[in-house]
């Protein structure tokens, strides 16, 4: 399968460049046959610039790097392209550490998932390329609150793999916020049906600016509803159940403790399981 990687500027043009100081000046965009990478000695990025990559089928796995501070990502594409904007917005900065993007020496991948990596039990919820939009590659989180509309309180920090959590606000203790709303709930969408049967909850910790949850429940596609008992731990708490096919999962009803703060908030969420065979 032939994968290809654009890069583009705040006006959907392709940008051009010298790779390295040897190297004459070429457009940014390169294809490979199931492996797409690129990489410059000398470039920067600008507001508005983006990547976009494209494939000749929809419904992949894909692994995507796009930047050296982003972790690895197995992604599930819906269409034939997907493109990720660099986030200079001045809105979104402060949840991103201060050298992402920022370096002149760039790294980019993307390649088709091998069967091994797309069919073995793990934590379907990750996705350090995630969005604040729905672009068509999942998992993608969204909410129905985020406090102030701050990027240090997007729901897609709750799968980002950054799990510091004894502090608030600003890389690394971005989190999702709910802004004291009561009826607050996070849905995390795989894109595709998949086949789950745990889930871990990381909550953020900074007592006693923090408040927790004492309860919470977990909603499925197939319209199952789980409730679980939370406690202020600092570390994970994992609940585990029968295995469930559902294409999201939500969690909501979140029941905040007697305690005096309003704050209580979610780091991160985990949500382990299997993708199911001949799913495309």
């Amino acid at each position: 399968m032939e994968i290809t990687i654009e890069l583009l500027d705040d006006q959907g043009q392709l940008k051009s460049g010298a790779i390295s100081p040897d190297h004459d000046r070429t457009p940014y965009k390169v294809s490979g046959e199931d492996l797409a990478t690129f990489g410059t000695k000398a470039m920067t990025w600008a507001a508005g610039d983006k990547i976009r990559v494209t494939i000749p089928q929809p419904n992949q796995y894909l692994w995507v790097q796009l930047d050296e501070t982003l972790a690895p990502s197995l992604i599930y594409v819906t269409g034939t392209t997907w493109e990720y904007q660099i986030p200079f917005a001045e809105n979104l900065l402060a949840s991103e550490v201060d050298t992402a993007f920022r370096s002149k020496s760039h790294y980019l991948m993307v390649r088709l998932a091998e069967p091994f990596e797309v069919n073995r039990y793990q934590n379907l919820a990750f996705n350090a390329h995630d969005q604040y939009h729905d672009t068509g590659a999942f998992p993608h989180a969204s909410a129905n609150v985020e406090t102030r509309g701050e990027s240090v309180f997007f729901a897609k920090n709750s799968i980002d793999g950054k799990l510091a959590n004894q502090a608030h606000g600003e890389y690394p203790f971005q989190s999702w916020g709910i802004n004291q709303q009561t009826d607050a709930a996070l849905t995390v969408d795989f894109g595709r049906p998949v086949a789950v049967d745990r889930i871990k909850l990381l909550l953020r910790g900074d007592y006693p600016h923090d408040s927790h949850w004492t309860q919470v429940a977990l909603a499925f596609s197939n319209g199952l509803v789980k409730h679980f008992d939370t406690t202020d731990a600092l570390g994970f708490q994992t609940f585990q159940f029968p295995t469930i096919e559902t294409s999201w999962v939500t969690l909501q009803d979140l029941q905040k403790a007697g305690d005096a703060s309003p704050f209580p908030a979610l780091k991160q969420i985990e949500v382990y399981g299997w993708n199911l065979p001949g799913v495309k």
